[in-house]
């Protein structure tokens, strides 16, 4: 096998409006394509980060729950470089976000802090 990098990451919502305005106002995410198939009554979003493809954001009818917290089975977070988790995560609380208090990494020495999508999602902030 001879892996070059993660193509992207596919997240289902539970509200398509919603979390389209999170991941493109609050974040900052770019829309490359949106689709609507009629045959699923889904939309497709194709979002990048500085030009590069990373997310596709799906919505479904009534797609079932899941447990999102970090400590359960399955992927844990989607984290975020930022040059600076203070002022990322002040400008996220003015959006109205509940964000974690910073914590520094014991290994690296960087701060993080974490926060959720709309869904539960687990997303952190890590100082580059």
């Amino acid at each position: 096998m001879s892996l070059k990098r993660i193509h992207h990451i596919a997240i289902i919502c539970s509200d398509y409006k919603t979390s389209k305005r999170f991941y493109t106002d609050i974040l900052g995410l770019q829309v490359l394509r949106e689709t609507y198939r009629e045959e699923r009554r889904s939309y497709k979003l194709d979002l990048a980060l500085n030009g590069e493809y990373l997310i596709e954001l799906f919505s479904f009818p009534d797609p079932p729950k899941r447990i999102s917290r970090p400590e359960a089975a399955g992927l844990r977070h989607l984290a975020f470089e930022v040059d600076d988790v203070a002022a990322e995560r002040q400008r996220l609380m003015a959006e109205g976000l509940d964000v974690e208090p910073i914590r520094t990494d014991e290994f690296t020495g960087r701060q993080f802090t974490f926060f959720a999508d709309p869904d539960g999602l687990p997303i952190e902030l890590y100082e580059k």
